[in-house]
């Protein structure tokens, strides 16, 4: 399972079971979220490939996508203005090193269009078979499946943004007929994930915020998406396992909502966007929820001193475990790619992996 320190008793399973439980563990848990160029440099620098990269960088939680994200971020192209269509009708197109969206196919129709048959129900088996492999880790780390985007941000995909958002107003029915048809789907892939592999979390998601709030009113959230998400939250809990739930920006209002449907973790944590402060986090949630995420992307991470990176990941564990834990250490976003890679080391020296120590066990694992 790859190399570990030697005063470090627990797999990465036992770590992150034992800090969502807020009990003692050995060090705190690590998923950090790269982006793909990101991640690339590192492999460069440490002469790795991408598996044994996330077991020097102490990656505890292994997961992937099987619903649209797989689309946005798992199909990786060489060079900008390379694309690909989707298994959704979706056009994509790499644009500052991620896919992006160029054509949405439901953009010049209704959403009452989006049907069933917007869904991949038929290839379900590929769909899922990035996990078959995955699967196979669940021994020794912590295992999930991210089935998101499971409404809002998937019929936003499918219909464009700017329509879906006029949706939400002028045609409420018809936007709650396809956001319904999204989660459906979203619970179909959950349904299927859960009864075929040993997973220990279901990873949802659904961006429904900005930087500065809510993209739609917290009452449309809860007539149009919250019972949908209740539906998947239970499924998952029926077979044991813990809800993570993803959604950038300030969705602080929505906050108490998830709770009371039965999430567990929340990510990423952005630390700029009003009410999200880590500090308040933790203080009024920290009770019913775990926390992954908060290290600052867009100012902290690229552009201070590698010091103060230290310093403020180091501040950061301090106010996320408390309580005695429930934190995941990770960023609030993609770990840039303009981000100096001795930032990077600087987050793993403050939970005891010096530069000169990753340099060491990339060495051993090259020879394995």
């Amino acid at each position: 399972m790859g190399i570990i320190r030697k005063d470090l008793k627990l797999t990465s399973k036992q770590r992150v079971i034992k800090a969502l439980r807020k009990e003692p563990v050995d060090r705190v848990p690590v998923c950090l979220w790269m982006h793909p160029d990101t991640t690339y440099a590192l492999m460069n620098y440490f002469e790795l490939s991408i598996d044994q990269l996330n077991d020097l960088m102490f990656q505890d939680v292994r997961q992937i996508w099987i619903n649209n994200n797989y689309a946005m971020e798992g199909i990786v192209h060489t060079y900008e203005g390379e694309g690909h269509v989707d298994d959704w009708g979706i056009e994509w197109v790499k644009q500052h090193g991620f896919n992006q969206i160029k054509k949405s196919p439901f953009k010049d129709l209704l959403a009452k269009d989006v049907t069933e048959k917007a869904f991949p129900y038929e290839k379900l088996g590929e769909l899922m078979q990035p996990m078959d492999k995955l699967a196979e880790k669940s021994e020794n780390y912590y295992l999930g499946c991210d089935i998101s985007p499971c409404a809002f941000e998937l019929f936003s995909r499918l219909r464009g943004m700017e329509e879906a958002l006029l949706d939400l107003i002028l045609d409420p029915e018809g936007a709650s007929f396809a956001i319904a048809r999204c989660l459906d789907f979203s619970f179909f892939l959950a349904e299927n994930a859960l009864r075929s592999y040993p997973l220990d979390w279901l990873w949802t998601g659904d961006d429904v915020a900005g930087q500065q709030g809510m993209l739609m009113s917290p009452d449309i959230w809860r007539q149009m998406i919250k019972p949908g998400l209740k539906r998947i939250f239970s499924l998952a809990k029926e077979h044991g396992v813990s809800v993570a739930y993803h959604c950038c920006g300030a969705l602080r209002p929505i906050i108490p909502d998830l709770i009371d449907i039965g999430l567990d973790v929340l990510h990423p944590i952005q630390p700029n966007c009003p009410g999200m402060d880590p500090k308040s986090l933790k203080r009024e949630f920290g009770k019913d929820l775990a926390f992954i995420g908060g290290l600052d992307t867009q100012d902290l991470i690229p552009n201070a001193p590698a010091h103060t990176v230290k310093l403020e990941t180091e501040k950061l564990i301090e106010i996320m475990t408390s309580d005695g834990g429930g934190y995941i250490l990770a960023a609030s976003h993609t770990v840039p790619p303009e981000t100096p890679l001795k930032n990077i080391f600087a987050i793993y020296e403050a939970i005891g992996f010096s530069e000169e120590y990753l340099l060491d066990t990339a060495t051993t694992l090259r020879k394995n």
